[in-house]
């Protein structure tokens, strides 16, 4: 009798971890190599996944995406480029540039990008900046600019240096700002690149987009003696965009597509907050409308959907016959806010080239571009 309840007992308690291992809502987060890394949903900003997000380290070649996304935005893709001293005898990774030798901004920004070339690297900083250290400055502006509270760039390349540093959270952040750029866009995912000058085509040395992962849409890799293996991927799977960094990591490939693939079982992308009309309430029972020019998305898992929290908050400031934001709304998750949206007078909508071009015209004239 003993022994019949005890197979009873384990037959239970078989049958209750088979059923905990099938449920589509219990996802374990996988381990990784890397000493710190972040997961970012590249819609919504949320992070997915991290581990010793905000640890400031050598961060290596991928420090490259800084360089790239920089010289897009201030450089002519088209100049010729001529290459100096400095570039040429520039030691580590090379696309084996030599002293006056032109060539066009645009393939030095791909052959920065997929052949990691540290010659590209001071060409493209020479001609966009005026000097090597004028274009630091450009990426350590960009950096405030973008929001990266603990980063510091001291050279284009990603080489060891004092003071160039950054963390796995703000990279992810400078690679979901990337990304948003078609032209760095197109670059960062090409597998290969056939420059004008160059006899044979670059191979892009991010294996994750060439050989290990289908759904990567690109990235940047980079490694240095203090940095170790570091990585910076993207990844597109069902209608969701993931951005991934690895820092100090033995085995970044696998780190990637397991977190990734585990993000992909785990959240889904959820609609929580429709584009169009907005009735707020105000204090005194009074009603004013407001308009969201663009649907909230927010990668949730199916234990989340339905504890999302909204709260309204108005500038007391504003004024009604002024088209500008009024306030905005804030999206809750315990008590942890993954997702905001502006909220402007009804009938305002953003014309978005223009507010980009005045944010762009700011930015300069705060730098003494202009």
């Amino acid at each position: 009798m003993v022994n019949i309840k005890k197979g009873i007992i384990v037959l239970i308690l078989v049958m209750f971890f088979i059923q905990l291992s099938l449920s589509p809502s219990i996802h374990a987060a996988p381990g990784i190599s890397a000493h710190s890394a972040v997961l970012m949903e590249a819609e919504s900003g949320r992070v997915l996944y991290e581990k010793n997000p905000h640890q400031k380290r050598s961060i290596a070649s991928i420090t490259k995406i800084m360089t790239a996304i920089v010289a897009i935005e201030y450089g002519n893709l088209e100049d010729e480029v001529t290459v100096s001293a400095r570039a040429e005898r520039v030691g580590g990774s090379s696309i084996y540039l030599k002293k006056g030798e032109k060539m066009k901004l645009k393939d030095l920004i791909y052959g920065l990008m997929l052949r990691s070339g540290n010659d590209a690297a001071i060409a493209i900083g020479e001609h966009v900046g005026g000097s090597v250290e004028g274009f630091v400055h450009l990426m350590n502006e960009k950096a405030r600019w973008i929001g990266m509270t603990d980063s510091h760039f001291s050279n284009p390349h990603g080489l060891d240096q004092d003071n160039h540093y950054s963390t796995a959270y703000d990279m992810a952040l400078l690679m979901r700002y990337a990304m948003k750029n078609e032209t760095f866009r197109k670059i960062a995912g090409s597998v290969s690149y056939q420059a004008e000058k160059e006899p044979y085509p670059w191979r892009n040395k991010n294996k994750l987009l060439t050989r290990y992962y289908e759904y990567c849409t690109g990235g940047k890799t980079g490694y240095t003696s203090r940095a170790g293996r570091t990585l910076v991927s993207s990844a597109e799977k069902e209608n969701m965009e993931l951005i991934m960094v690895t820092l100090n990591a033995s085995d970044d490939w696998n780190d990637h597509r397991n977190v990734y693939e585990w993000a992909y079982r785990t959240f889904d992308l959820v609609k929580i907050g429709e584009k169009g009309e907005l009735t707020i309430p105000l204090p005194g029972g009074e009603t004013i409308e407001g308009y969201r020019p663009f649907p909230v998305y927010v990668p949730l898992s199916e234990s989340e959907v339905h504890d999302i929290k909204e709260k309204v908050f108005i500038d007391k400031n504003f004024s009604e016959h002024t088209q500008s934001v009024i306030g905005k709304q804030v999206f809750q998750l315990d008590d942890v806010v993954i997702a905001e949206s502006n909220i402007w007078i009804y009938g305002s909508e953003p014309d978005q080239s223009s507010f980009v071009k005045k944010l762009k015209s700011i930015f300069l004239n705060m730098i003494g571009v202009l």
